[in-house]
């Protein structure tokens, strides 16, 4: 059997209506859309945890948060962790990550310093742009030294504090902003940028498999659109900041905005920021699908293009993700394309987690689907079989779980409060309903619902013998 190759392209906080595709009429992704209309495009898909570490390893584990005990951020991965490309090695397959991978806290160590492999036969990790002396800063460096001082993205508070107790003097300039609420331009020039990093090492790579003739698995891991939104000057340039459209408010929400806080301009301001960045990666994604074509190897080539988590980006009165895990954090684009074997321009809208990703391409390129997997497998939904597999999905962090269904978001706390928001209601993502007497119904069959995938994600080890 010829293997397929694999890329998957894993953007940061990027949410799902952060591509055209899914009905954004302001934001500018065509190849994005390219990809959407050539390939099978799933527009509820929910990652497992609203934070970069949890839902990352869950993603290249197939498994739960809290199956592999990493349910909030700063957890080590341990480095005997099973991911994909150790499940794609018997396989036959070269694995890569470059770019953002995310399995150790990375503000308290030297970037300098070996990095686990978890099965990766090449890493070059840069977890922040220019934050610190990673795989980024060497490319830099190598290419034109010059342009090393204006890489940073910023400094993170507790890598100040690494540094300092370490008594290692950091040797580039970090900007003042952190966490801006407008457009940050770059520096550096557009060539050096951390996604054009990604993207030119990713090619490489691709195009060196190519010559040797062995399938391969790449991630191209792009820190935008996380925050602070950091791209050339000219992606903030497509977009008329006036015109951007902003979000509704229910009216109690509206209230408590003012002319200093989540104000129309700021709101647009961020919009522009968000948008420039994703504008950027659409170009670099343009970049990498086009290499694919050149080097003639689409139809054997599966490209898959997802996020580890979503953006509030000022809707409920918020920047960033977490907690309660909302459409807006937790719900992320999910692409898939593969020439010849899957039929293209189709949307499909079951609802699908993070975790059925995994056990998606070991069928796809006919690999056994180990047992203690967690996810489904979408195969047949991308050969045209429409039927659900889940009735919803689940988000967890610690000490509460985020359950969502097509109609409700369910959310419950170790504490015993629980909350209900029904999502077919106006301002329903905003309102809890849990304690109406007409919801009753409702939510004790969602929280059966609940009982019930608890129950399905159960893995006991397996016995040898009935007794």
């Amino acid at each position: 059997m010829n293997r397929p190759n694999i890329l998957i392209i894993y953007t940061d906080q990027q949410r799902w209506d952060g591509l055209g595709a899914n009905g954004n009429r302001d934001i500018l992704t065509p190849n994005l859309d390219r990809l959407a209309a050539e390939g099978v495009n799933f527009d509820h898909c929910f990652a497992q945890n609203p934070v970069c570490m949890p839902s990352r390893v869950s993603f290249l584990t197939g498994q739960y948060p809290s199956t592999l005990g990493i349910t909030h951020m700063g957890v080590p991965v341990p480095e005997e962790t099973v991911t994909l490309p150790r499940l794609l090695r018997p396989c036959g397959y070269y694995s890569a990550n470059i770019g953002k991978l995310h399995f150790l806290p990375h503000a308290n160590r030297n970037h300098r310093t070996r990095h686990p492999d978890y099965g990766f036969d090449l890493l070059e990790i840069s977890d922040e742009p220019g934050t610190y002396e990673d795989a980024y800063r060497a490319w830099v460096r190598r290419r034109d030294p010059r342009q090393l001082p204006l890489v940073s993205a910023g400094s993170a508070p507790m890598a100040e504090v690494w540094y300092k107790t370490m008594g290692i003097q950091d040797t580039v300039e970090h900007p003042d902003e952190r966490f801006p609420l407008h457009p940050l331009p770059s520096r550096c020039r557009e060539e050096f940028t951390h996604t054009a990093f990604v993207a030119d090492q990713t090619i490489d790579f691709m195009r060196r498999q190519n010559q040797a003739g062995q399938p391969f698995l790449c991630i191209a891991g792009i820190y935008s659109p996380h925050s602070p939104w950091l791209a050339p000057q000219r992606y903030f340039d497509q977009y008329d900041r006036g015109a951007l459209a902003i979000p509704a408010f229910p009216p109690e929400v509206d209230a408590e905005r003012g002319s200093d806080r989540f104000s129309d301009a700021e709101l647009r301001g961020a919009r522009q920021g968000y948008y420039g960045q994703i504008s950027e990666v659409d170009h670099h994604v343009g970049r990498m699908l086009d290499a694919i074509e050149s080097m003639g190897i689409a139809e054997n080539t599966i490209v898959l293009f997802t996020s580890d988590h979503g953006e509030w980006l000022g809707e409920h009165l918020r920047y960033g993700k977490g907690y309660p895990a909302h459409d807006q954090c937790s719900r992320v684009p999910l692409i898939l394309r593969w020439p010849g074997e899957v039929d293209p321009g189709r949307t499909v809208s079951h609802l699908v987690e993070g975790v059925d990703v995994l056990p998606t391409l070991l069928q796809a390129i006919g690999a056994q689907i180990p047992p203690h997997l967690q996810g489904d497998s979408l195969w047949d939904c991308l050969r045209g079989d429409g039927a659900p597999l889940k009735s919803g999905a689940l988000t967890e962090h610690t000490g509460w779980k985020s359950f969502r269904t097509e109609r409700f978001r369910y959310v419950a706390h170790a504490d015993g409060r629980e909350f209900l928001y029904d999502l077919d209601q106006e301002w329903g993502d905003y309102r809890d309903v849990s304690d109406r007497s007409e919801y009753a119904g409702n939510l004790a069959e969602v929280r059966k619902e609940v009982i019930q995938r608890l129950i399905e994600m159960e893995r006991p080890r397996a016995r040898v013998w009935p007794y």
